[in-house]
């Protein structure tokens, strides 16, 4: 697993990773090659998964809070029909300066959308709310973003998260930080045919006990 310097408040803490998803040959065509960085004692992280030339993408926003970036381009009517990564990552919309980093990686390589002023990577970025667990000063930024693009473009490692503790919060008491647990990064596949879907997704999960008693009902989300 390949170490780099720390960049945040934990020095000697961070680790940065990479990996593929399950299934893709890292080093074939239709490569989709992962990387982290991870500070497992703030509790939060980035992950940037790199594209292959000629990805389209798509997405849906949903909820009362999306901390989202450029999600307009992925519409059908934009001008631009590719996407080179998507960014995940904890520090809630602190973190999406992460996008920064991973853009400057990208434009490294070479790999965007041309223009006549030089090619402009396309990067979709999303994160999700972990101030309350950790240290919340402790934010993924721009330096973050490159060292875990960075990762995704070199050899492979190991696998990292987003966010190590994303909170999970008990329905009647969301206004404390009491009752959080671990959240982060999870992966899955699955085929149908000819068909195959690799699925990336990091999660804030939250759970409401409705009563204590043995016969009680627990309801999740």
């Amino acid at each position: 697993m390949p170490e780099h310097p720390a960049a945040s408040h934990s020095p000697g803490t961070v680790r940065v990773t990479a990996g593929a998803l399950s299934g893709f040959d890292r080093t074939g065509p239709g490569l989709v090659a992962v990387g982290h960085w991870t500070d497992p004692v703030a509790r939060t992280g980035c992950t940037v998964v790199v594209l292959p030339e000629g990805t389209i993408g798509s997405a849906e926003v949903r909820g009362g809070a999306p901390a989202t970036r450029e999600f307009d381009v992925l519409a059908p009517t934009a001008t631009v029909q590719r996407l080179d990564a998507v960014v995940l990552s904890g520090g809630s919309a602190f973190g999406l300066a992460a996008v920064d980093g991973a853009l400057s990686a990208l434009s490294d390589a070479e790999r965007g959308f041309p223009t006549a002023g030089g090619v402009v990577p396309i990067v979709a970025g999303m994160s999700l709310f972990d101030l309350a667990v950790g240290s919340p000063e402790v934010r993924p930024g721009a330096t973050e973003g490159r060292l875990a693009a960075e990762a995704a473009l070199g050899p492979a490692g190991v696998s990292g998260a987003p966010s190590t503790a994303a909170p999970v919060r008990s329905a009647p008491d969301r206004r404390r930080a009491r009752g959080i647990a671990r959240g982060g990064r999870g992966c899955g596949r699955g085929r149908g045919g000819r068909h195959r879907l690799e699925v990336a997704r990091a999660r804030t999960p939250a759970a409401a006990l409705w009563s204590a008693r043995p016969s009680s009902r627990v309801s999740s989300r």
